[in-house]
């Protein structure tokens, strides 16, 4: 009998062969876009802006389902104000198929609540291995935009989401630590995986010049040091009315629509669908899990 790390190669393969002869783009009318939100330090926002920025993508027309990837700390759920009873543990064990707990959020996002379930991985049989991966294939092609929400700092399992993605946007505030972090992660990702796209979003800004200033300091150090230009996705500024919508366990886009911070979100989902990272035509969901899967082998 093989052992794990062998029936991973054989999957490996088989997803590289996949990717390889997948349809001429010329045929399709999009491919989905899989992005890895995360941060050097929590506290800056993360969850948040992916829950509202997934929303406003959503709002755009732009089919949007959000991973919940913060292994031990997912709250995704907490903050839509609907904790789940099922997570991707149950799809692992066989109780749930991937489509019984995927969850309905506020202007019909979907969501896939938080839990130990990627890790998991690695102690299922072969068969259904290759079984869940390929259900995992077939219901990404479902939406444009897939956004993996994970935890903060450089644990391994955030490294593998951020490696395994089309784009990584790195979320940050003006916060001399949250600074240093985010650089911190950024710098040894590209030493790993060099071909790591990163974005960065400044949370929690006073102003627009604390928000430039900030951003510079992350872009300017990475260019210097890295040789390595870092786009800055946007800006978002601080407002009471996040938090208390928070408290109040509802998305602060939908319970304060005309706030200035919802706004900008607004603005920075349908700038990136205009003019973001395009994924390549062996990108989306099987590029992801080709990628994903070489981190174990």
């Amino acid at each position: 009998m093989m052992d794990q790390a062998q029936a991973l190669r054989r999957l490996v393969a088989r997803s590289n062969s996949s990717a390889s002869s997948v349809d001429d783009p010329s045929t399709r009318q999009h491919r989905t876009r899989v992005i890895t939100v995360t941060s050097g330090k929590g506290g800056v926002g993360k969850s948040n802006f992916t829950l509202n920025f997934a929303m406003m993508l959503q709002e755009a027309g732009y089919r949007t389902l959000i991973f919940d990837a913060d292994i031990g700390m997912a709250n995704i759920d907490v903050l839509i104000g609907s904790p789940a009873s099922v997570n991707l543990y149950h799809v692992l064990s066989g109780m749930k198929r991937l489509e019984d707990i995927v969850q309905i959020g506020p202007k019909g996002i979907h969501y896939v609540p938080g839990g130990s379930g990627f890790q998991d991985l690695l102690n299922m049989p072969e068969e259904s291995l290759e079984s869940f991966l390929s259900e995992l294939e077939n219901w990404a092609e479902r939406y444009d935009v897939i956004l993996f929400d994970t935890g903060a700092g450089l644990s391994k399992e955030t490294i593998r989401f951020v490696m395994a993605a089309d784009e990584t946007f790195v979320i940050t505030t003006p916060e001399p630590t949250a600074i240093a972090d985010a650089y911190a992660l950024i710098k040894v990702v590209y030493g790993m995986f060099p071909d790591t796209k990163f974005r960065l979003v400044v949370n929690r800004i006073s102003d627009w010049a604390e928000g430039q200033q900030t951003a510079e300091r992350v872009t300017s150090v990475a260019r210097r040091f890295l040789q390595l230009e870092i786009p800055v996705l946007g800006y978002m500024f601080d407002d009471p009315h996040v938090m208390q919508a928070v408290k109040k366990q509802t998305p602060f886009s939908l319970l304060y629509p005309n706030i200035r911070v919802t706004e900008q979100v607004r603005q920075l989902a349908r700038a990136y669908m205009n003019n973001g990272q395009q994924p390549k035509n062996d990108g989306g969901m099987k590029n992801f899990i080709s990628k994903w899967l070489k981190r174990w082998t």
